[in-house]
């Protein structure tokens, strides 16, 4: 039964985390809620995490909405930033950040449903040293909390990047899945990840991807901004009331 509430909970996060984010603040506390640590709930988290973007991945690559030069390159960026996270995860509790999260959120909100100019969806992805720098901090937070960090990629590579928030969801998925292993890798060393229960949660989030892949590459931009908009007080309500 443990593992069956994993999966369903597993859909719902994986749904949310491509469309918006915020999917990881469903996991942890039923994580909590079933007897594991903290340190072990978020490494716990990463297997899913991982299973899901993988989906996701393959769902827009099928599109051509990735461009393999600019998304490895910020993806790479954000590596070293999610090692130095994740090795702070395992030794201080995520309860401290709280604060933080509830920032990040803010800022995020802001961000994204400030006027903005017409995205062409064909034009480049910018690269330059103030899109790579945010991507090595946002890596850090990924790697320490993971909670919420959607939301902050998405303001980062929509405001500085450049890209329409379809490819936004894109590169998103790409970039998470390929900082989360180093992440995970230092949370199994450490002996903080559940494999039969981060494959469970794994199975859900997988099927969770996929339907929010299809779903915003049909709904577009007002799809997404729909779903970041409901995340958000979902999430504020989490942080202000318990």
């Amino acid at each position: 039964m443990t593992y069956l509430l994993l999966a369903g909970v597993g859909v719902a996060a994986g749904f949310l985390n491509v469309m918006a984010g915020g999917g990881t603040l469903l996991i942890l506390p039923v994580l909590l809620f079933v007897g594991m640590p903290a340190p072990m709930a978020n490494g716990t988290s990463r297997v899913a995490i991982i299973a899901q973007n993988i989906v996701a991945v393959g769902s827009f690559q099928r599109k051509g909405l990735v461009e393999p030069a600019s998304s490895i390159k910020l993806a790479l960026a954000t590596v070293p930033g999610a090692i130095v996270g994740a090795l702070v995860a395992v030794v201080i509790p995520e309860e401290l950040f709280t604060g933080i999260l509830a920032a990040v959120m803010v800022v995020a909100a802001i961000g994204l449903f400030s006027p903005q100019k017409e995205r062409s969806k064909n034009a480049p992805a910018r690269t330059g040293w103030l899109p790579v720098l945010t991507m090595v901090l946002i890596g850090f937070y990924g790697g320490f909390i993971q909670a919420g960090v959607g939301m902050l990629f998405m303001l980062a590579l929509y405001q500085l990047v450049g890209l329409d928030l379809v490819r936004v969801n894109a590169y998103k998925v790409f970039i998470v899945a390929v900082y989360t292993v180093p992440a995970l890798l230092v949370f199994a060393v450490s002996g903080n990840v559940d494999w039969i229960a981060g494959a469970a949660l794994g199975a859900g989030n997988a099927t969770g991807a996929a339907i929010g892949a299809r779903t915003t590459m049909k709904g577009g931009e007002k799809g997404i901004k729909t779903v970041v908009a409901i995340v958000i007080v979902l999430m504020a309500g989490k942080l202000i009331f318990g």
